[in-house]
């Protein structure tokens, strides 16, 4: 049997987004509560049950977050540009190395905003 699991994550960061024409508000410094759900596929293992224990994804997800949590994302290596685009992609890039069976990644800025990342580059 194959599954999905998806975890949810929240932090608060600060960031301008540089590369807006000057007269656009996101090129302002603001702030947002944003939310990732991290995804991961594979098998069912018949004699646990799961397909991944969940503190295996919290273990990859913490340190990153304790980068990212209260920062100025624009301060963070890879982020000069955070996006939501490319803050999917920064997130990919850091975990799938961690989490084999890593499929998608979405991030919230907004309740009704999100990028969906399936590690296409």
């Amino acid at each position: 049997m194959r599954c999905r699991l998806v975890k949810d994550y929240r932090f608060e960061a600060a960031q301008t987004l540089p590369s807006l024409p000057g007269d656009h508000k996101c090129k302002r410094m603001h702030g947002h509560s944003f939310k990732v759900e991290i995804t991961v596929e594979g098998e069912v293992d018949e004699k646990i049950g799961w397909v991944y224990d969940h503190a295996q994804i919290s273990k990859a997800m913490n340190p990153l977050l304790e980068i990212l949590d209260h920062s100025y994302l624009n301060e963070v290596e890879g982020l000069e540009n955070p996006t939501i685009e490319w803050m999917a992609a920064w997130f990919w890039r850091k975990l799938s190395p961690q989490l084999p069976g890593l499929c998608e990644i979405v991030i919230h800025e907004t309740p009704t905003a999100r990028c969906v990342f399936r590690g296409e580059f």
